[in-house]
């Protein structure tokens, strides 16, 4: 399989960064005018990110169900997601007052997003028999050896400096 590493390896990121949830659930999957617009308006968005490194997006992946859809986003500083959130030249901010107009609260389409703002020491990951994944795509990749074979090992080294690239 192309791009599978057939060994432990770990995700590294250099300073802090924000791990950001955002998601939407179709409560009335029969109102396609009102839900087809909101997940039309996510590949934009991302499009926009992937085309302007400087604006802060690390990395994203899309998940999808039946009636929801997840995409888990990797920032480099909440402020920068916070500044494209709130810029009028940008995918979002239109895309948002278009929501608010066409669904507000009346529950057709659910929307939600967590932000988590994580700092040097604070995450650990590994994997193994995988691509490039999730944090390990927004970071760099270790080799999850010596100090990294363990979980402690991997905060530990997530709080120094970074080692050798994998």
């Amino acid at each position: 399989m192309v791009g599978i590493i057939p060994h432990r390896v770990c995700a590294e990121v250099e300073g802090e960064f924000v791990l950001f949830l955002i998601g939407a659930r179709l409560n009335r999957p029969w109102k396609i005018h009102r839900w087809w617009p909101v997940l039309r308006a996510m590949p934009r968005m991302l499009a926009e990110l992937a085309a302007r490194p400087e604006l802060g997006l690390l990395h994203h992946r899309l998940h999808g169900g039946l009636r929801s859809a997840l995409v888990v986003q990797y920032w480099r500083s909440h402020a920068l997601l916070q500044a494209y959130a709130t810029a009028r030249n940008r995918a979002h901010l239109p895309a948002w007052h278009a929501f608010n107009r066409a669904v507000g609260t009346n529950g057709d389409v659910g929307i939600w997003h967590e932000t988590y703002l994580v700092g040097p020491g604070r995450f650990e990951s590994v994997y193994v028999n995988m691509p490039p994944f999730g944090l390990g795509r927004a970071g760099a990749l270790r080799d999850a050896v010596g100090s990294r074979a363990t979980g402690e090992g991997r905060l530990a080294a997530t709080a120094g400096p970074p080692g050798p690239a994998a």
